[in-house]
């Protein structure tokens, strides 16, 4: 790695190796002799066989992996296009085929097609990931669905809650965004041989005029490029639109992450709870003693990177003029790796973070103590009545008592006593341990948490994460500073 040059963060600390190498120049320019071949091979097995020899296609395929780098970046300088460099390059390698290379084809062929197989490949990769997070997430949900918790709205304390509820909830933004992801893996297709406008005009002049060869060409390239269908109208490119809907996919996966990430460093804040933290890890240069929720941290900033990039995919697509336009161009070189390595990095701290919380139940149970009286009080309020209590005198007796005992807790840091409080109180027919028993249990305040958990795992979870085969063990050591 140099260090006299800028280095991109993506690469040298937060993305796994696959995601690295699938946006390698390797990746691309081996995708377009793909392409390149796919044509040839198609063109002769549609009769073209007087143009295209078995010795030129031969040659071609002997070459298939070996780029030529250095004759492409000469040959770029010179003609500042680098399809065209390439298609140098590679004749010079399969100099039989240097005369058929890209018959008929428009730079756009080999561009888009390739693309849209690293989006295939890309989207896989990050499926496999995002149901390993699902997965990671669901341990944690199992494992603290029954610990009670202070409920919060306003970040204020609300009724009681479990924390493994509270992280169902981002399992099943997670599941919403599989649902997405699957949705729009089923919207990309080839661009298929569709020529310079789309028209497919120089294929028809190629085979004399004969539709039929040229939709068979369309169909039988974009079989041999992996795709069953071919996109069926497109301008120079395939429709810059699918872009936008992969990009929302993806930001929303990482507004998923950054919801569960900063809940995680505010219950990491109350005490409540932990992510995963190293033997040897350090929270913080200065302050020895302190546990960040560096992960969750980084998570919520790489997130906040992700979810902003769809405005650039919106912005390419509209300014797309008429055909085509090459303002797509330059954007969309850093646009689409970074959209793709910025959901990798995420989806690799959601996997490493979501399955190694820990809830730090003394700091729960601490402060539950210190709420659950307040919280009672409309239960309280039901058993005076039952014992004959008028409900107006009650609620002003609960009132009173409940705003100084709150008042002493704050303002002078003393315990609840509002519970002594009531039975010293005669507006309020229970004794201390009538009221004890009522405000003492967290477990009676936090309803059908527990198994509306059990019900959601069951009936959606589970049997979702049964259709893949895709491992749950954390790939942290692909990645540097997960």
């Amino acid at each position: 790695m140099g260090t006299d040059i800028y280095t991109e963060p993506l690469v040298s600390r937060y993305t796994s190796r696959k995601m690295q190498e699938l946006f390698s120049p390797n990746t691309r320019f081996r995708g377009w002799k793909k392409c390149w071949i796919a044509l040839a091979e198609s063109e002769r097995e549609l009769g073209l066989t007087d143009i295209i020899s078995e010795d030129a296609l031969a040659e071609m395929k002997e070459h298939a992996y070996e780029i030529d780098y250095e004759t492409a970046l000469e040959k770029e300088k010179e003609l500042r296009h680098d399809v065209m460099a390439h298609v140098y390059a590679y004749g010079g390698q399969a100099k039989k085929a240097a005369g058929i290379i890209h018959l008929g084809a428009t730079s756009q062929f080999v561009v888009c097609n390739t693309d849209l197989m690293i989006h295939k490949q890309a989207l896989q990769y990050v499926k496999e990931d995002l149901v390993k997070a699902i997965g990671a997430l669901t341990e944690s949900v199992e494992k603290l669905k029954g610990v009670p918790v202070l409920g919060s709205t306003h970040f204020q304390v609300a009724q009681p809650t479990t924390m493994g509820k509270r992280l169902a909830l981002a399992v099943q933004d997670l599941i919403m965004d599989l649902d997405a992801l699957e949705w729009v893996e089923s919207q990309i297709h080839a661009r298929g041989a569709k020529g310079t406008t789309g028209t497919q005009a120089t294929f028809l002049k190629l085979f004399k005029g004969d539709h039929k060869k040229v939709e068979a060409l369309d169909k039988m390239v974009s079989e041999k490029l992996g795709f069953k269908t071919s996109f069926a109208v497109t301008g120079q490119t395939y429709p810059r639109k699918l872009d936008t809907k992969i990009a929302e996919v993806l930001a929303g996966i990482g507004a998923s992450a950054n919801w569960l990430g900063t809940n995680i460093r505010l219950l990491s804040g109350l005490k409540e709870l932990d992510e995963p933290f190293g033997k040897k890890q350090v929270g913080s240069s200065a302050m020895a003693y302190k546990r960040n929720p560096m992960r969750s941290e980084r998570m919520c900033s790489l997130s906040r990177k992700l979810m902003n990039l769809p405005v650039d995919f919106h912005g390419t697509h509209s300014g797309q003029w008429l055909e085509r336009t090459l303002d797509d161009s330059a954007i969309r070189r850093m646009d689409i790796p970074q959209l793709y390595l910025l959901t990798d990095a995420v989806l690799g701290l959601l996997i490493n973070v979501g399955g190694g919380l820990i809830a730090n139940k003394a700091a729960i149970n601490n402060r539950m103590a210190v709420e659950l009286p307040f919280l009672a009080t409309e239960e309280i309020l039901m058993a005076a009545v039952e014992k004959g209590a008028s409900r107006q005198i009650a609620h002003e007796a609960v009132r009173d008592h409940s705003v100084e005992a709150a008042r002493l807790v704050k303002e002078e840091g003393r315990p609840n006593d509002l519970i002594e409080r009531l039975a010293e109180d005669n507006r309020i027919p229970l004794d201390k341990e009538e009221l004890m028993s009522i405000a003492q249990d967290p477990v009676k305040f936090i309803g059908r948490a527990v198994e509306q958990v059990d019900e959601y795992l069951k009936d959606t979870v589970y049997p979702r994460l049964a259709k893949y085969n895709f491992s749950s063990q954390k790939d942290e050591s692909e990645r540097v500073t997960v």
